[in-house]
């Protein structure tokens, strides 16, 4: 879909321009190009115009390290967008964190740059003049009497390209729509054991009462509660609405909330194993709210570690579980501790696939527990926490995080700012790929994270493909944002939304 004949390898390059000195003259300029502003413009117009030939190279994602978002396009959009201008002749994405490579192997005649590098000593600028020295290149700096900064307009304002990244993205990926469909449609049943915390959530809508003046107590009339499952459990039901055959393994109190999720879960076609334990009770989190707003939430909970005997019952039913994904959604409300997780692993036979996600509100667990995992899915803060880093930017936390559980693949979640996957460190191709969120409606952002988990681990379970994973975990993630309470997404909601998608972006395919 981002096809242009410009984008060559440095080896293609070389090949066409020859070697130096040659007849005509090349100019080589290099950067990120994350937005092409207007100052892009007018340097690629002046170089154009002072060299026979223009090649522009930018930095792939995983080298750059200026913000929190950035690089806000992948690389294959950024390469789309400098092929498309009429000033530029060749376009390299540059496999190096710098261009000294480039430099040394294309010999330019001309290395050009905005001229506030003219003046001053910059480190990186002295290594490429010793580059360029070494044969008789020049330095070319353009003139500028304003300085424009991709990284300044996009902290200001960060445009909406969800759709066009979401495209180089399956692009770079060899994906298509209609072969996303086709994984959603698989014909086998994936068998799925989902083991963690299940928590009954509820939501009581109140009136609020007004003429309180004795005190500043807020005061509220109950007119409805209602209640769903949630926690591991709504990965269960989200797994079964996706089609798939689902035990669903827990420890529960005894108690009526036990007896409502026992029956919901029938109801939504989840098998399951519920350990009954009357010295504890049935997790329930209640959310207070008046006029839309959340005023307060009312947890009733146990988050002592479950007994040993839980834990070889547990440990038992793992092992001669015959399912192809093992998931443990952790929410550290008991099942999950240092000594239950490294049973409960072990416990798992040999090509299974091993999915582990940890969502942490009020407690805290750590995601790299989860020793040699296929896919891990933590989010933001618990990455940081687990990594005791509160500096990293999203890219290389996401590769930290992987590489400190050992897991094959991980999916970064950041809220609004979408997800950032990371597979392995192989640098001959993409080893981490950054999707936006499509969540446009917000309602109830809290479930979102499950129907990631779930959606992810379905595709995962039909075809060894983590982008394919990653984009449709982040579609359902944006459905079950825009519901309030843990509703499951059926396969019919996300291959509608693909499909959705697939028509509103008809129109950037290149």
């Amino acid at each position: 879909m981002l096809d242009s004949h410009k984008i060559k390898s440095l080896e293609e390059v070389k090949a066409i321009v020859g070697e130096y000195p040659r007849e005509q003259t090349v100019a080589l300029c290099h950067g990120v190009f994350d937005i092409v502003h207007p100052g892009h413009i007018r340097h690629f117009k002046h170089v154009s115009e002072i060299a026979d030939i223009l090649i522009v190279s930018l930095t792939r994602d995983q080298y750059i390290n200026k913000g929190p978002v950035q690089p806000y396009l992948p690389d294959e959009l950024r390469a789309f967008n400098l092929a498309a201008l009429e000033y530029v002749d060749y376009v390299v994405i540059d496999d190096n964190p710098e261009p000294l490579r480039n430099i040394e192997k294309l010999r330019p005649d001309f290395y050009a740059k905005g001229y506030e590098y003219a003046t001053g000593e910059n480190p990186k600028t002295e290594k490429e003049r010793k580059a360029l020295e070494s044969y008789g290149g020049k330095f070319l700096f353009t003139p500028g009497d304003v300085v424009f900064s991709s990284s300044k307009i996009i902290r200001s304002y960060r445009p909406n390209l969800s759709a066009e990244k979401l495209l180089a993205v399956m692009s770079g990926e060899n994906l298509t729509f209609g072969s996303l469909i086709e994984q959603l449609d698989f014909s086998r049943k994936a068998k799925i054991l989902v083991v963690g915390d299940v928590i009954v959530d509820g939501i009581t809508e109140c009136t609020p009462l007004v003429g309180m003046t004795k005190t500043p107590t807020i005061s509220v009339k109950k007119e409805s509660q209602e209640m769903f499952v949630g926690g591991a459990g709504i990965v269960a039901k989200h797994l079964a609405a996706a089609g798939c055959e689902v035990e669903f393994l827990s420890v529960i109190g005894n108690d009526d909330r036990a007896s409502f999720v026992e029956r919901d879960l029938a109801e939504s076609g989840v098998k399951f194993t519920l350990i009954r334990d009357p010295l504890r009770v049935t997790t329930f989190k209640n959310a207070i709210v008046a006029n839309g707003y959340r005023l307060l939430k009312v947890d009733e909970l146990d988050n002592r570690n479950i007994s040993d005997g839980d834990v070889a019952a547990i440990k038992a039913r793992i092992a001669e579980s015959d399912a192809d994904a093992i998931v443990f959604s952790d929410f550290r409300h008991g099942i999950f501790f240092k000594e239950s997780i490294d049973a409960f692993s072990l416990s798992i036979k040999p090509g299974v696939l091993k999915i582990a996600d940890s969502q942490v509100a009020s407690r805290w667990g750590n995601i790299t527990h989860f020793k040699n995992f296929d896919l891990i899915t933590p989010n933001e803060r618990e990455a940081r926490f687990a990594l005791a880093d509160q500096d990293s930017v999203l890219r290389p936390l996401a590769s930290m995080i992987r590489n400190a559980a050992d897991a094959k693949y991980a999916i970064l979640k950041c809220g609004d700012q979408g997800v950032f996957v990371c597979r392995d460190d192989d640098r001959t191709r993409r080893s981490s790929l950054a999707l936006d969120s499509f969540a446009s409606e917000v309602v109830d952002a809290m479930g979102a994270g499950d129907a990631l988990l779930a959606y992810a681990t379905k595709m995962l379970c039909i075809k060894d493909d983590i982008a394919a994973a990653a984009i449709i975990g982040n579609l359902a993630a944006a459905m079950a944002c825009s519901v309030d309470g843990n509703v499951p997404i059926s396969l019919a909601d996300i291959k509608a939304k693909v499909r959705e998608i697939e028509k509103a972006v008809d129109g950037f395919k290149c």
